[in-house]
């Protein structure tokens, strides 16, 4: 993808920046410059000199090593430079600024997270993050006593518990069910929804990419399942919009929920809600909207005064990830963490939450255990003595830590993970043994 000076000063515009930082314009368009479209993505994922410059469009903390990016990620210097240009504008004269001036502008960003996801404008709302995108669909279906939700036992613990809210209030029935980690065959998956499957059930609510540990999940599958029983089905996309390429039409899906703060690295608190069109109006939203918008995709935006230098500034972050190319940035998430499991994989004692072997199933998110050892020694170890930043994710079946680097992540850093890692695998750090 070859991004043009033009192209790129329209986009920044959009973040509705009242003038261009020209520190933030050079930054990104140093990126633009060293893109070629001569090599493959694959290829240039091992290309160093290439990703040092977009390390460098980083102001990140250089004393630690962090490999803890998929819940939160550091945004990019025009990112932030773009929210706090908007944030100094709107303080110029609030009243003013904010409602005539910035906040027509998440029209542009609406556009723009739906030229992403292929899909209408009509159909995208912006929120603050993917619980209340979710929530919104949850809480607004109408549902009543005994109807069925079925979900899984590795779904996000909020939307769990929206759930459960929902069974202490309204009498639903939630079914959690549980299928195979790592999942080598995708009909596990499948099989284990579909037999879950009763005439009481309503809605399937499941993940695009399961947080605790990575796996891309058969979406198109479960939707095609559900609508063939006109059961509603709500898609989770926290862990997977922005990770790797994609759009609705891969899913199929009629809802799907995200945070922008994750793989976009838009600013903290920036989400997006998709709802296909016809379904807007049987949706009601979580904070109340007039009658004027029931068919409207806006109508789940009414949450009062907020700064619209958030939403604004995912401008930035969308020009800076289209630039860049999913492509270029799923192929190196994949070979930066090739660089460390193809080296622990050798080990009996090691087990990985993925199957390493079919790229289809992980990207940017791999979970990692050593059989023997506590988990919090591990993670405590790590860091304590190496300052190398992970979290640790257990499930009843199964536990590990889960490693996500991402753009500005340096070779030489996964290298020293694998280091320790391996000493750890040898038996060789005895302090961390459970």
């Amino acid at each position: 993808m070859r991004t043009n000076r033009r192209a790129f000063l329209q986009a920044l515009a959009g973040t509705g920046v009242a003038t261009l930082n020209t520190r933030a314009v050079a930054s990104v368009l140093q990126q633009l410059s060293i893109v070629s479209p001569a090599t493959t993505p694959q290829e240039l994922a091992a290309d160093e000199s290439f990703w040092l410059n977009i390390q460098q469009a980083y102001d990140v903390d250089r004393s630690i090593i962090n490999l803890n990016n998929g819940g939160v990620s550091p945004a990019p210097r025009v990112v932030i430079d773009a929210l706090k240009q908007n944030i100094d504008y709107s303080n110029t004269a609030p009243s003013y600024v904010m409602w005539r001036h910035q906040e027509p502008n998440v029209e542009h960003i609406r556009s723009g997270i739906a030229r992403m996801f292929g899909v209408s404008a009509d159909e995208i709302a912006i929120t603050r993050n993917a619980s209340e995108s979710l929530e919104n669909v949850q809480f607004g279906l109408s549902l009543k006593t005994g109807d069925e939700v079925i979900t899984t036992s590795q779904d996000y613990p909020r939307m769990i518990t929206t759930w459960e809210q929902r069974v202490r209030r309204d009498g639903i029935v939630l079914k959690k069910v549980d299928y195979p980690t790592p999942l080598i065959n995708h009909d596990d998956y499948v099989n284990a929804i579909e037999k879950a499957i009763t005439p009481r059930t309503r809605v399937i609510h499941i993940s695009h990419v399961c947080f605790m540990t990575g796996q891309i999940l058969p979406v198109q599958r479960i939707t095609k399942l559900a609508r063939s029983k006109n059961i509603e089905c709500i898609v989770d996309g926290a862990h997977a919009f922005s990770q790797f390429p994609f759009t609705q039409q891969d899913l199929d899906c009629d809802y799907y929920g995200c945070s922008l703060h994750k793989w976009l690295t838009g600013p903290l608190g920036t989400g997006f809600l998709y709802v296909r069109k016809e379904k807007i109006k049987s949706v009601w939203p979580l904070m109340a909207a007039p009658p004027e918008l029931d068919e409207n995709i806006r109508k789940f935006e009414e949450i009062g005064t907020h700064p619209a230098a958030l939403h604004n500034a995912l401008g930035a972050a969308i020009m800076f990830n289209e630039s860049l190319g999913l492509e270029r940035k799923a192929a190196r998430l994949r070979w930066l963490h090739h660089r460390w499991a193809d080296r622990l994989k050798k080990y009996d004692n090691v087990r990985f939450m993925s199957n390493l072997s079919n790229e289809e199933n992980w990207c940017g998110i791999l979970v990692v255990n050593i059989e023997g050892t506590d988990l919090n020694k591990v993670q405590s170890y790590l860091f304590d003595k190496h300052r190398i930043f992970t979290v640790g994710i257990t499930h009843a079946q199964f536990k590990g830590l889960r490693i996500t680097p991402t753009m500005y992540t340096r070779a030489t850093e996964v290298d020293m993970f694998a280091d320790e890692m391996e000493r750890i695998a040898q038996g060789k750090v005895p302090e961390v043994k459970g």
